[in-house]
């Protein structure tokens, strides 16, 4: 593993006198087919009056025409800045942003999101309106195509993401993590930014160091954006894989997880590798234990189609929502186990995939 990166601190803001500015920031790879609509939305912000934008892309080596679409942007609005992000890692994208962002606010965007015209807008109230560290909105998924609405639907369903208060899109109040997010200048000059030994969790992480430096986060159910998540059970498997793999490395780092939740499925992969190894000892305890599984998968199934007013997508959730938990559990043990022999497994696990 590479040694932490230290964050970059925030340069100076602008002169009093000057319009208020709020920095968005976006890390992105290989995004042609949706650059340009995210963009289109980022700078069409309803801001607050006296409130102007700037909006700073770091491209991680692009090779699909992504980064010729944001050159020719930037030299037509002085208002975008396009950045390098040679390690095309995202907690990399997000420091190389947080070095030349000059807002008094930061706003995180992310490519794969569709944003409210008053998103910023409602960040800002947010943060007013609460005085917390750390400000967002429900997460909220809208999933393209049968596989990619099942996903959907299982990521917004608690019985399958363990409660998590994301997910609640009603919530208003303090949360221990939150989507994206939007921060005061001085809670980022004061916590730093993005741990870039992380390729996953980058997110978690901070917000974790941010409570226990004694800040707030908060969530906003008036703060609206709309997730497009992976369209396949290979896409979303992998994706899980990665998240499981780095949170033993946050673990480590912090001497506790983000949330005990986030601990479950690898619980339940070692209750599962551990019945079939003591075969046949433990036969009857592996046998009970994946029927007491699967009848959880068709109860949750249920659970979720109903909420989704989908139940056409009832009969791929079983497989969606085993994808999503085995996926998350066999990468954490990955990711123990390379932590443990101080060696990383390679390009699965150390390279965002989308």
């Amino acid at each position: 593993m590479s040694t932490p990166v230290a964050t970059p601190m925030l340069p100076n803001l602008a002169e009093p006198g000057t319009p208020r500015l709020v920095s968005l920031i976006v890390p992105c790879r290989n995004e042609r087919g949706h650059i340009d609509a995210f963009c289109d939305a980022a700078l069409a912000q309803q801001l607050p009056e006296g409130w102007t934008l700037e909006l700073l892309v770091a491209d991680g080596a692009s090779d699909d025409g992504t980064r010729a679409a944001l050159d020719a942007r930037a030299a037509a609005d002085a208002r975008i800045a396009v950045l390098d992000n040679p390690r095309r890692i995202v907690s990399t994208g997000l420091n190389a942003c947080l070095a030349r962002a000059r807002g008094e606010v930061v706003v995180r965007m992310d490519v794969h999101t569709a944003f409210a015209p008053d998103y910023v807008a409602e960040c800002l109230a947010a943060l007013a309106r609460s005085g917390a560290d750390n400000v967002g909105g429900p997460w909220l998924a809208r999933g393209e195509g049968a596989w990619g609405r099942a996903i959907a639907a299982a990521f917004q369903c608690r019985w399958v993401v363990g409660g998590a208060r994301s997910r609640d899109l009603a919530y208003e109040g303090t949360v221990d993590t939150v989507y994206l997010g939007c921060w005061p200048r001085a809670t980022l000059a004061r916590v730093g930014g993005f741990d870039e030994t992380l390729v996953r969790n980058q997110d978690d992480e901070h917000n974790l160091r941010l409570r226990l430096a004694g800040g707030r986060i908060w969530q906003s159910a008036r703060i609206r954006s709309w997730y497009r998540p992976r369209g396949s059970l290979r896409q979303l498997f992998a994706q899980q894989q990665q998240y499981g793999y780095w949170r033993p490395f946050v673990l480590r780092k912090h001497g506790q997880p983000g949330s005990m939740r986030q601990l479950v499925p690898m619980i339940f992969v070692a209750g599962c590798a551990g019945c079939a190894l003591a075969w046949p000892w433990f036969h009857v305890p592996l046998v009970l234990l994946l029927a007491a599984y699967l009848a959880y998968l068709l109860g949750a199934s249920v659970v979720a189609a109903r909420q989704a007013g989908a139940w056409a997508l009832a009969p791929r959730l079983p497989a969606v929502i085993a994808a999503y938990h085995l996926g998350y559990g066999i990468g954490g043990w990955r990711g123990l186990w390379d932590m443990l022999r101080g060696r990383a497994s390679g390009a699965a696990f150390t390279r965002l995939t989308r």
